[in-house]
Protein backbone atom coordinates (compact mmCIF):
# COMPACT_ATOMS: atom_id res chain seq x y z
CA UNK A 1 0.00 0.00 0.00
CA UNK A 2 2.82 2.39 0.89
CA UNK A 3 4.72 1.53 -2.28
CA UNK A 4 1.64 2.37 -4.32
CA UNK A 5 1.44 5.73 -2.59
CA UNK A 6 5.10 6.41 -3.38
CA UNK A 7 4.51 5.63 -7.04
CA UNK A 8 1.62 8.06 -7.13
CA UNK A 9 3.67 10.82 -5.53
CA UNK A 10 6.77 10.33 -7.68
CA UNK A 11 5.99 12.82 -10.51
CA UNK A 12 7.77 16.11 -9.81
CA UNK A 13 4.94 18.28 -11.03
CA UNK A 14 2.05 16.25 -9.61
CA UNK A 15 -1.12 18.08 -8.76
CA UNK A 16 -0.97 19.19 -5.10
CA UNK A 17 -4.56 18.26 -4.16
CA UNK A 18 -3.86 14.77 -5.47
CA UNK A 19 -0.74 14.54 -3.32
CA UNK A 20 -2.62 15.68 -0.24
CA UNK A 21 -5.44 13.19 -0.85
CA UNK A 22 -2.96 10.34 -1.39
CA UNK A 23 -1.06 11.09 1.84
CA UNK A 24 -4.22 11.51 3.91
CA UNK A 25 -5.74 8.30 2.56
CA UNK A 26 -2.49 6.39 3.06
CA UNK A 27 -2.13 7.58 6.67
CA UNK A 28 -5.73 6.65 7.37
CA UNK A 29 -5.43 3.18 5.83
CA UNK A 30 -2.08 2.52 7.52
CA UNK A 31 -3.46 3.41 10.94
CA UNK A 32 -6.30 0.89 10.70
CA UNK A 33 -4.64 -1.66 8.41
CA UNK A 34 -5.08 -5.20 9.68
CA UNK A 35 -7.84 -4.39 12.16
CA UNK A 36 -11.19 -6.15 11.92
CA UNK A 37 -13.17 -2.95 12.29
CA UNK A 38 -11.09 -0.96 9.82
CA UNK A 39 -12.20 2.65 9.42
CA UNK A 40 -15.11 2.00 11.83
CA UNK A 41 -12.62 2.53 14.67
CA UNK A 42 -12.23 6.13 13.50
CA UNK A 43 -15.91 6.59 14.34
CA UNK A 44 -16.03 4.43 17.45
CA UNK A 45 -13.10 6.02 19.28
CA UNK A 46 -14.52 9.55 19.72
CA UNK A 47 -18.05 8.20 20.14
CA UNK A 48 -17.07 5.71 22.86
CA UNK A 49 -14.90 8.27 24.64
CA UNK A 50 -17.73 10.78 24.62
CA UNK A 51 -20.20 8.23 26.02
CA UNK A 52 -17.79 7.05 28.73
CA UNK A 53 -16.84 10.56 29.81
CA UNK A 54 -20.46 11.66 29.76
CA UNK A 55 -21.50 8.70 31.91
CA UNK A 56 -18.68 9.20 34.41
CA UNK A 57 -19.02 12.96 34.70
CA UNK A 58 -22.82 12.75 34.85
CA UNK A 59 -22.39 10.65 37.99
CA UNK A 60 -19.54 12.66 39.52
CA UNK A 61 -20.97 16.08 38.65
CA UNK A 62 -24.67 15.22 38.72
CA UNK A 63 -25.59 18.63 40.10
CA UNK A 64 -23.44 20.60 37.61
CA UNK A 65 -24.39 19.60 34.05
CA UNK A 66 -22.71 22.67 32.54
CA UNK A 67 -19.37 21.84 34.15
CA UNK A 68 -19.70 18.31 32.79
CA UNK A 69 -20.00 19.59 29.22
CA UNK A 70 -17.25 22.16 29.74
CA UNK A 71 -14.93 19.41 30.93
CA UNK A 72 -15.69 17.08 28.01
CA UNK A 73 -15.18 19.84 25.43
CA UNK A 74 -11.93 20.92 27.04
CA UNK A 75 -10.58 17.36 27.23
CA UNK A 76 -11.36 16.54 23.62
CA UNK A 77 -10.00 19.76 22.16
CA UNK A 78 -6.81 19.52 24.16
CA UNK A 79 -6.37 15.87 23.22
CA UNK A 80 -6.60 16.92 19.58
CA UNK A 81 -3.96 19.60 20.18
CA UNK A 82 -1.61 17.14 21.89
CA UNK A 83 -2.10 14.36 19.34
CA UNK A 84 -1.80 16.60 16.28
CA UNK A 85 1.27 18.51 17.46
CA UNK A 86 3.02 15.30 18.50
CA UNK A 87 2.38 13.75 15.08
CA UNK A 88 3.44 16.94 13.33
CA UNK A 89 6.69 17.11 15.27
CA UNK A 90 7.61 13.57 14.19
CA UNK A 91 6.16 13.80 10.68
CA UNK A 92 9.33 14.33 8.63
CA UNK A 93 11.23 11.65 10.53
CA UNK A 94 8.35 9.20 10.20
CA UNK A 95 8.00 9.83 6.46
CA UNK A 96 11.72 9.89 5.65
CA UNK A 97 11.21 7.00 3.20
CA UNK A 98 8.86 9.19 1.14
CA UNK A 99 11.06 12.27 1.20
CA UNK A 100 14.09 10.37 -0.05
CA UNK A 101 12.26 8.39 -2.75
CA UNK A 102 9.79 10.88 -4.18
CA UNK A 103 9.92 14.42 -5.57
CA UNK A 104 7.37 16.64 -3.88
CA UNK A 105 7.37 19.51 -1.34
CA UNK A 106 8.12 18.05 2.10
CA UNK A 107 5.81 20.54 3.81
CA UNK A 108 2.87 18.54 2.44
CA UNK A 109 3.94 15.64 4.68
CA UNK A 110 3.91 17.97 7.69
CA UNK A 111 0.54 19.55 6.98
CA UNK A 112 -1.21 16.24 6.26
CA UNK A 113 0.21 14.54 9.37
CA UNK A 114 -2.71 15.80 11.47
CA UNK A 115 -5.36 14.27 9.18
CA UNK A 116 -6.27 11.38 11.50
CA UNK A 117 -6.55 13.73 14.48
CA UNK A 118 -8.74 16.08 12.43
CA UNK A 119 -11.05 13.20 11.48
CA UNK A 120 -11.40 12.27 15.16
CA UNK A 121 -12.12 15.90 16.06
CA UNK A 122 -14.76 16.12 13.32
CA UNK A 123 -16.51 12.97 14.55
CA UNK A 124 -16.44 14.25 18.13
CA UNK A 125 -17.93 17.56 17.00
CA UNK A 126 -20.78 15.79 15.22
CA UNK A 127 -21.45 13.65 18.29
CA UNK A 128 -21.37 16.75 20.51
CA UNK A 129 -23.86 18.60 18.30
CA UNK A 130 -26.13 15.57 18.31
CA UNK A 131 -26.02 15.31 22.09
CA UNK A 132 -26.77 19.02 22.56
CA UNK A 133 -29.72 18.72 20.19
CA UNK A 134 -31.11 15.62 21.91
CA UNK A 135 -30.69 17.19 25.34
CA UNK A 136 -32.88 20.12 24.33
CA UNK A 137 -30.22 22.80 23.85
CA UNK A 138 -29.45 22.68 20.11
CA UNK A 139 -26.89 25.26 18.99
CA UNK A 140 -28.01 27.67 16.28
CA UNK A 141 -26.42 27.53 12.82
CA UNK A 142 -24.49 30.69 13.71
CA UNK A 143 -23.07 29.10 16.86
CA UNK A 144 -22.09 25.96 14.94
CA UNK A 145 -20.35 28.12 12.33
CA UNK A 146 -18.41 29.96 15.02
CA UNK A 147 -17.42 26.67 16.63
CA UNK A 148 -16.16 25.43 13.24
CA UNK A 149 -14.17 28.65 12.79
CA UNK A 150 -12.53 28.16 16.19
CA UNK A 151 -11.50 24.64 15.25
CA UNK A 152 -10.09 25.95 11.97
CA UNK A 153 -7.98 28.39 13.98
CA UNK A 154 -6.76 25.50 16.13
CA UNK A 155 -5.81 23.52 13.01
CA UNK A 156 -3.87 26.53 11.70
CA UNK A 157 -2.05 26.81 15.03
CA UNK A 158 -1.18 23.10 14.93
CA UNK A 159 0.05 23.48 11.35
CA UNK A 160 2.32 26.38 12.29
CA UNK A 161 3.77 24.49 15.23
CA UNK A 162 4.25 21.35 13.14
CA UNK A 163 6.11 23.20 10.39
CA UNK A 164 8.63 24.59 12.85
CA UNK A 165 8.92 21.57 15.16
CA UNK A 166 9.26 19.01 12.34
CA UNK A 167 12.43 20.59 10.92
CA UNK A 168 13.89 21.49 14.32
CA UNK A 169 13.37 17.92 15.55
CA UNK A 170 15.50 16.59 12.71
CA UNK A 171 18.45 18.43 14.27
CA UNK A 172 17.51 18.59 17.95
CA UNK A 173 16.10 15.20 18.93
CA UNK A 174 15.52 16.28 22.54
CA UNK A 175 12.68 18.44 21.25
CA UNK A 176 10.38 15.41 21.40
CA UNK A 177 10.83 15.03 25.17
CA UNK A 178 10.74 18.78 25.74
CA UNK A 179 7.41 19.09 23.96
CA UNK A 180 5.93 16.22 25.96
CA UNK A 181 6.76 18.09 29.18
CA UNK A 182 5.44 21.40 27.81
CA UNK A 183 2.19 19.93 26.47
CA UNK A 184 1.48 18.08 29.72
CA UNK A 185 2.15 21.24 31.71
CA UNK A 186 -0.06 23.13 29.28
CA UNK A 187 -2.98 20.90 30.23
CA UNK A 188 -3.06 22.72 33.56
CA UNK A 189 -2.47 26.12 32.01
CA UNK A 190 -5.54 25.82 29.80
CA UNK A 191 -8.82 26.08 31.76
CA UNK A 192 -9.87 22.47 31.21
CA UNK A 193 -10.49 21.08 34.69
CA UNK A 194 -11.16 24.45 36.28
CA UNK A 195 -13.33 27.43 35.23
CA UNK A 196 -11.42 30.46 34.02
CA UNK A 197 -13.41 32.66 36.37
CA UNK A 198 -11.74 31.32 39.51
CA UNK A 199 -8.49 33.04 38.55
CA UNK A 200 -7.89 36.80 38.90
CA UNK A 201 -8.84 38.62 35.72
CA UNK A 202 -5.34 40.09 35.44
CA UNK A 203 -4.03 36.56 34.74
CA UNK A 204 -6.46 35.77 31.94
CA UNK A 205 -4.38 37.51 29.26
CA UNK A 206 -1.38 35.33 30.10
CA UNK A 207 -3.45 32.14 29.90
CA UNK A 208 -4.77 33.19 26.50
CA UNK A 209 -1.21 33.26 25.18
CA UNK A 210 -1.30 29.46 25.37
CA UNK A 211 -2.97 28.74 21.98
CA UNK A 212 -5.52 26.07 23.06
CA UNK A 213 -6.96 28.35 25.75
CA UNK A 214 -8.97 30.78 23.59
CA UNK A 215 -10.25 27.97 21.36
CA UNK A 216 -11.49 25.98 24.38
CA UNK A 217 -13.02 29.01 26.10
CA UNK A 218 -14.73 30.33 22.95
CA UNK A 219 -16.05 26.87 21.99
CA UNK A 220 -17.62 26.47 25.41
CA UNK A 221 -19.01 29.97 25.25
CA UNK A 222 -20.96 29.48 22.02
CA UNK A 223 -22.07 25.88 22.54
CA UNK A 224 -22.74 25.68 26.28
CA UNK A 225 -23.33 29.28 27.39
CA UNK A 226 -24.89 30.52 24.16
CA UNK A 227 -22.74 33.66 24.27
CA UNK A 228 -20.64 35.07 21.44
CA UNK A 229 -17.18 36.41 22.37
CA UNK A 230 -16.42 40.02 21.48
CA UNK A 231 -15.08 41.14 18.12
CA UNK A 232 -11.80 42.04 19.84
CA UNK A 233 -11.51 38.51 21.25
CA UNK A 234 -12.05 37.05 17.79
CA UNK A 235 -9.48 39.41 16.30
CA UNK A 236 -6.89 38.44 18.93
CA UNK A 237 -7.51 34.73 18.26
CA UNK A 238 -6.99 35.27 14.53
CA UNK A 239 -3.85 37.28 15.25
CA UNK A 240 -2.48 34.55 17.49
CA UNK A 241 -3.20 31.84 14.91
CA UNK A 242 -1.60 33.92 12.15
CA UNK A 243 1.46 34.65 14.31
CA UNK A 244 1.99 30.97 15.16
CA UNK A 245 1.56 29.87 11.56
CA UNK A 246 3.76 32.67 10.23
CA UNK A 247 6.54 31.92 12.71
CA UNK A 248 6.31 28.20 11.94
CA UNK A 249 6.44 28.79 8.19
CA UNK A 250 9.49 31.05 8.63
CA UNK A 251 11.37 28.49 10.73
CA UNK A 252 10.48 25.79 8.22
CA UNK A 253 11.74 27.88 5.32
CA UNK A 254 15.07 28.46 7.05
CA UNK A 255 15.74 24.87 8.15
CA UNK A 256 13.96 22.76 5.51
CA UNK A 257 16.76 22.89 2.91
CA UNK A 258 19.04 21.04 5.37
CA UNK A 259 16.57 18.37 6.43
CA UNK A 260 18.13 15.78 4.09
CA UNK A 261 21.39 16.04 6.04
CA UNK A 262 19.73 14.66 9.17
CA UNK A 263 17.66 11.86 7.63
Amino acid sequence: MISVAIDRIRPRHAHLPGLVWTLVRTDFKTRYHGTLGGFVWALLKPLSMFVVLLAVFSYVFAGEPQYRLDLIIGLFLYEFFQDATKTGLLSLRAKAYLITKACFPSWIVVLTSASNAIITLAVFSIVLMGFLTISGRPPSPGMIALYAIYQLHLVVIVAGFSLAASVLFMRYRDLNQVWEVVSHAGFFIAPIIYPLGILPERLHAYLFLWPPTPVIVFSRSVLVDGQVPSALAHALLSLEAAAVFGAGALVYRVYAPRVAEYL
